[in-house]
């Protein structure tokens, strides 16, 4: 960032008063520009005991498989956001459940949230950022064109919990998270 936002003059990097970190702050007008990560919502679309994947039709990653994802949008709650980021990416209408994965990824300052879904019917198509759109079995997951760290994790927790009955209705499942290490690739 270089300008303000609010009056176009030339950013500064410094600690504001009463605070510890660095910010953007303008002299001129005295507005600070916070950054923070972004929210990345999807969801885990089943239907029967197959998960639908996206094969990706943009950048990064063209072309490798993924859960439907993608930026929270203002004004709409994580869930509201992982059902719209299905229907525009696979073409599903989707009943979201519970939050199921949390994700921090600092390198690339976003936090990745999936939450378990419900397809009712095997209805869906490509939207405008998928190539194209399948269900799959576990043993069908195509694990080495998986787009990002996030998604494998993701899906070996589903498919785990899943063997072990831990997402048979009526249980309390905990939400999986951890922390994905700039060095990881699939």
């Amino acid at each position: 960032m270089k300008y303000c936002p609010n009056c176009a003059s030339v950013l500064t990097i410094k600690i504001p008063v009463d605070d510890s970190r660095e910010r953007y702050v303008c002299e001129a007008c005295g507005s600070i520009h916070y950054q923070n990560p972004r929210n990345v919502v999807g969801s885990i679309p089943v239907y029967g005991h197959q998960v639908l994947l996206c094969r990706r039709a943009i950048e990064p990653r063209h072309g490798y498989w993924t859960l439907p994802a993608g930026f929270m949008e203002l004004g709409e709650s994580t869930s509201h956001g992982a059902a719209r980021e299905t229907l525009e990416e696979a073409g599903a209408h989707v009943e979201i459940g519970q939050l199921y994965s949390l994700l921090n990824v600092p390198h690339a300052e976003q936090v990745h949230l999936f939450y378990l879904a419900t397809m009712h019917s095997a209805d869906f198509s490509a939207g405008e950022e998928s190539l194209e759109v399948a269900l799959f079995d576990e043993q069908e997951i195509p694990w080495g064109e998986l787009a990002f760290p996030t998604v494998k994790q993701t899906l070996e927790w589903f498919f785990a919990d899943r063997a072990a009955g831990l997402l048979d209705s009526g249980n309390e499942l905990s939400v999986r998270s951890r922390d994905v290490l700039p060095s990881e690739r699939i």
